[in-house]
C-alpha cells in the first residue's frame, strides 16, 4: 500500500490567487517528492484555530501570506534569527515537538534581484513602498547588501519610522510617510511591498521618486503586470520587475527547509514567464 502523502499549503486572505501550488507542485515533481500543497483561504479571526487544526492532523508546513505574516508568530514555538530579526514569518515547519517560523522573503528577494536580475543593491539608493509583514521580512536581508540607505514609507509614517527604529542597528534606514517623500529626490530602486495591487490600486508614492534609470520592482504578480508597475512605466521608468522570481526562490527556501532538497528554480521560473 503506497504511503499518504505529506500535506503542505499556503494560507492567506484571499489566497485564490497564489501560484505557490502550482511552483511547489513542479518543485515535487523534480525531485520526486511524495507530498501535496494546497492553498487555504483563511480569515484573520481563524488564523489560530486552522493553524493548530492543520498541525495536529499531521501537516508538515505551511507557507504564510497576506495578511498573516505577523500574526502567524504568535502561534511557534520557536523561530530562525531572520524570522525574529524580522518579526514576522512567511514559513511554518511543523514536526511532533510543534511549529517552527522562518522567513525565506528576504533571501528570495536579494536572490531574485540579484542572481536573476541582475540588480546591484551595494551603494544602492532603496525605497521600500509599505511596512507590513512583507516589508518586515526583506528589510534586514537588504541591508545585508549594503545599500546607501533604505527609505521605508508608508501612509501615516509612523508604522514606517518604528521600522527604521527597529532595524537602525543593521544599516543605514529611515522611515517617512509617502506624502514627504516629494522632497527627498530621486531613488535607484522603488520596492512595493504593499497588497495594494491585489485590489488594482497604486500606492500614493509621488512621481519625484523616480528617474528614466530607477529599478522598479512590484513584490506583488499578476498576468499582465500590475498597477505599481504600469504607473511606474507611465513615468517613464523602462526597468521593470514583478514578484514572480521572489515567490518562486523563497518557495525554494521553503521546500528545501521541509524536504532537504534544493529545486530547480529556472525551470520553474521559465514555467511561469511561459504563461503556465
Amino acid at each position: 500500500m503506497a504511503e499518504s502523502p505529506t500535506e503542505y499549503g499556503v494560507i492567506g486572505h484571499p489566497v485564490a490567487h497564489s501560484r505557490s501550488p502550482f511552483i511547489h507542485g513542479m518543485f515535487a515533481r523534480q525531485r520526486g517528492q511524495n507530498m501535496v500543497y494546497r492553498p487555504h483561504d483563511v480569515p484573520p479571526e481563524g488564523l489560530h484555530a486552522f493553524v493548530m487544526e492543520f498541525w495536529r492532523r499531521g501537516g508538515a508546513g505551511l507557507n504564510v501570506t497576506v495578511p498573516h505574516k505577523v500574526g502567524a508568530v504568535a502561534m511557534v514555538r520557536s523561530m530562525s534569527e531572520r524570522a525574529a530579526r524580522a518579526g514576522a514569518v512567511n514559513t511554518l515547519l511543523m514536526d511532533a515537538d510543534g511549529i517552527t517560523g522562518d522567513n525565506t522573503d528576504g533571501a528570495g528577494l536579494v536572490r531574485d534581484l540579484t542572481a536573476n536580475l541582475k540588480v546591484d543593491l551595494a551603494g544602492a539608493r532603496i525605497l521600500m513602498v509599505g511596512s507590513g509583514g512583507a516589508a518586515r521580512g526583506v528589510i534586514a536581508p537588504l541591508l545585508d547588501q549594503s545599500p546607501e540607505r533604505v527609505m521605508i514609507a508608508n501612509r501615516s509614517g509612523g508604522r514606517a519610522e518604528e521600522l527604521a527604529r527597529v532595524f537602525g542597528a543593521l544599516g543605514p534606514v529611515q522611515g517617512s510617510s509617502l506624502d514627504r517623500l516629494a522632497g527627498r529626490g530621486a531613488f535607484d530602486i522603488v520596492i512595493n511591498a504593499t497588497s495594494a495591487g491585489l485590489a488594482g490600486e497604486v500606492p500614493a508614492v509621488p512621481a519625484t521618486v523616480l528617474h528614466a534609470t530607477t529599478f522598479c520592482y512590484d513584490m506583488s504578480y499578476a498576468r499582465g503586470g500590475t498597477a505599481f508597475l504600469a504607473w511606474a512605466k507611465q513615468h517613464g521608468c523602462s526597468r521593470l520587475a514583478q514578484g514572480w522570481g521572489m515567490l518562486v526562490e523563497q518557495a525554494a527556501e521553503s521546500f528545501e527547509l521541509w524536504r532537504g532538497v534544493r529545486p530547480d528554480t529556472a525551470a520553474v521560473l521559465a514555467a511561469l514567464a511561459a504563461g503556465a
